[in-house]
């Protein structure tokens, strides 16, 4: 990205090509002292980029807020976990890794199964889950991006390097935003986001606050 242009006229030149790739979604942001900007473009859906309001998002493999039941139940859990002011900084990682990893089935989705034509039952309903599990198939990233008022941001992956599910490795990094003139009463910024891996294949699912 060309750091003299902004993020909604980067988007603007991205959508006027979209229409030459395959589905995909992209979130851009510009985090300021008076007023940040996070801007949305999804070349399946409006031809135009959309400044985004304050507020919570969700993202799957469709549109930003396409009403799919697992994606209404992870923002739930999302709202649920920001809202908790006793939680620590970790403590707060913690939890939103729990919000990524839950394999809770969600099934039956008519809304998420209509997008799914021409898969078995069997993928559909463990797609239907947060954390998707099956052999070929399912979520191998989370990553969590915390940035506070002062513009401190810690940056957490969580990555399974192999196909065993039961061996991960977590990396965390904390660095501060360059503008470095942000001012606000309290944190305002949390972003999760996974990886879901088919093969050579990989997709983004995020949910954003």
């Amino acid at each position: 990205m060309d750091r003299d242009v902004d993020s909604y006229s980067y988007l603007k030149k991205v959508s006027a090509e979209g229409h030459l790739y395959n589905g995909f979604n992209l979130l851009t942001a510009e985090f300021k002292a008076k007023q940040d900007t996070v801007c949305y473009y999804g070349n399946r859906g409006s031809p135009e980029p959309i400044h985004l309001k304050a507020g919570i998002y969700g993202l799957s493999n469709s549109l930003l807020d396409t009403p799919w039941k697992k994606l209404l139940k992870g923002k739930r859990h999302f709202s649920s976990v920001i809202g908790d002011q006793a939680l620590s900084g970790d403590g707060l990682v913690q939890e939103l890794l729990t919000v990524l990893n839950n394999e809770e089935l969600n099934s039956p989705d008519p809304a998420q199964e209509s997008q799914g034509v021409g898969y078995s039952k069997p993928i559909l309903q463990a797609q239907s889950a947060v954390c998707v599990r099956t052999p070929h198939y399912g979520t191998r990233t989370n990553t969590i991006i915390l940035i506070d008022a002062a513009g401190n941001v810690t940056f957490t992956e969580r990555t399974m390097p192999t196909s065993d599910t039961n061996k991960w490795s977590t990396n965390s990094f904390q660095f501060k935003l360059q503008s470095g003139a942000l001012i606000r009463r309290q944190p305002s910024h949390f972003y999760c986001f996974q990886k879901i891996q088919v093969e050579d294949d990989q997709c983004l699912d995020p949910i954003l606050s």
